[in-house]
């Protein structure tokens, strides 16, 4: 696991190397509660007001909101036990209505874990969707983790189910069922024709195990079409600990002679800052004089920033020293639906003031804003670091993951919370979500027919849309997230 796993080399050399500048980024001491049991609620609340992106916006995260005085410290406290669950505190109290993405944990270990592609998975990725007619609730399956417990088992994309464990799925009830305790449960399957998905006989049982790894890297083809050599690479999620994997991928591209790339994001929530910037040097190119994207901050944070700490540009090496294998493209087609989100629009985004992108699918998520992991732990500015794991108050374990920026492209645009409009909008169908890596997939065939102005499918009617209202990577411990993970040189960081 790479020791700059969130920010570690980043800001957290950063904070730790200024707490003695007039200009440091150490949060103001004091304001102690006079209860212990409102520890995790005082750690959160210090954390918000110091880094939380609309922190101006919040009265409750007003720095004159409690004076440092008796009375003052006195009511922190009372306000700090209005809730006695952290995770209702967090909610309920400290969060901009407009913030649709921070989130806490109860384990701070279980976080970082699944930010580096590890968890307890039963491997069975798919989509949730609501009967037009009732409250009751399908899925179907988009992948298979390969090496999971769902790999040895007769279920595989495209399979639908409406049950388990014998109860039919509703809006009430699945997530007890499918994202509940239950380590073990029984799928009941479905089949679909002519519009209509009915329940059959079929019975598949899964089973969550811990440190399940997935690669996000899924799946790369090359196809020789119509004279058209074309990459194409399904890339499920940022995850840094595969950047070289993704590197490989392109080496590939690139000695097989690749000169037009099919990127797939459809089902990919984010993840990896870093890994976004990698991915899209290796489309567009290694230039490191050409800006792929700049933060911004709340006011605390964005005035003691350096410019070098706050841009970002285009890689010619991966952070494990490899160089960039790119494909130097002035055009990109890129797959994306309402699926993909954060890191995924941050390519797109990022891209677009370089590269001509064809975004063809759906419009994305909306996630324009980056985080970082918190803990307990003071001296640290409260950012997660695992070399300072035993600074952690070892009598709190929560971490939060607030929204605390966002990212800009080399035009400035960040504006994007309605989501990426599509290009080429086409939908998934259930009726005929096609099999991966099938140049007669729906979406593959749409981007290749964009490529050749030739494809094997005769029309791209969808007869029945998947209007997802939920995905099993939001009930992750990771969900959508966008992480920072830049690495810096000592020499960037004011002393």
């Amino acid at each position: 696991m790479k020791k700059y796993f969130l920010l570690f080399l980043s800001l957290g050399i950063l904070l730790v190397s200024c707490k003695k500048s007039d200009d440091d980024l150490t949060p103001p001491d004091g304001l102690d509660p006079d209860s212990a049991e409102v520890e995790v609620q005082d750690f959160m609340w210090k954390a918000m007001n110091f880094w939380y992106f609309w922190q101006e916006d919040v009265p409750n995260l007003a720095d004159d909101k409690f004076p440092n005085t008796t009375d003052g410290i006195a009511d922190y406290t009372e306000f700090l036990s209005s809730e006695s669950d952290p995770g209702a505190f967090f909610d309920n109290k400290l969060l901009f209505t407009e913030d649709r993405f921070s989130f806490y944990s109860d384990d701070y270990r279980e976080l970082t874990q699944a930010f580096a592609g590890i968890s307890k998975s039963n491997g069975l990725e798919f989509g949730l969707v609501k009967f037009s007619d009732s409250d009751d609730v399908f899925g179907y399956v988009w992948y298979i983790i390969p090496n999971s417990d769902a790999a040895t088992k007769d279920i595989s994309r495209g399979d639908l189910f409406t049950g388990v464990d014998g109860q039919t799925l509703n809006v009430n009830n699945y997530i007890e069922l499918l994202f509940g305790d239950n380590d073990t449960y029984t799928l009941n399957m479905a089949d679909i024709a002519n519009d209509q998905i009915t329940p059959n006989d079929k019975e598949v049982t899964l089973t969550k195990f811990e440190g399940l790894v997935e690669n996000p890297v899924f799946l790369s083809k090359i196809f020789d079409i119509g004279g058209e050599k074309i990459g194409y690479l399904v890339y499920n999620r940022f995850t840094n600990e595969f950047d070289e994997d993704l590197n490989d991928v392109f080496g590939e591209f690139k000695a097989d002679g690749v000169t037009n790339l099919i990127l797939d994001l459809r089902y990919n929530p984010g993840g990896s800052v870093n890994s976004a910037r990698l991915l899209s040097s290796m489309v567009y190119g290694t230039n490191k004089d050409e800006l792929f994207l700049k933060q911004r901050w709340n006011s605390k944070i964005q005035g003691q920033l350096s410019d070098s700490q706050l841009t970002d540009y285009f890689a010619e090496k991966t952070s494990d020293g490899s160089s960039i294998n790119t494909l130097n493209l002035s055009k990109v087609y890129i797959i994306a639906t309402n699926s993909s989100a954060s890191a995924s629009e941050l390519v797109i985004n990022g891209l677009a003031p370089y590269v001509d992108v064809v975004h063809i699918g759906e419009t994305t998520r909306g996630k324009n804003e980056f985080s970082l992991t918190m803990v307990d732990d003071f001296d640290g500015s409260y950012i997660y670091n695992a070399e300072r794991e035993n600074k952690i108050n070892p009598d709190n374990q929560w971490a939060i993951q607030p929204l605390v920026g966002r990212n800009e492209n080399a035009d400035g645009f960040s504006d994007y919370t309605s989501g990426l409009v599509p290009d080429i909008e086409l939908e998934e169908d259930l009726e005929n979500l096609g099999a991966w890596g099938d140049p007669n997939e729906p979406l593959l065939a749409r981007a290749i027919q964009e490529i050749t102005g030739t494809t094997g499918k005769r029309g791209f009617e969808v007869k029945m849309p998947a209007h997802i209202m939920t995905n099993s990577k939001m009930f992750s411990v990771q969900k959508d997230n966008m992480f920072l993970d830049k690495p810096m040189q000592m020499g960037n960081i004011p002393q």
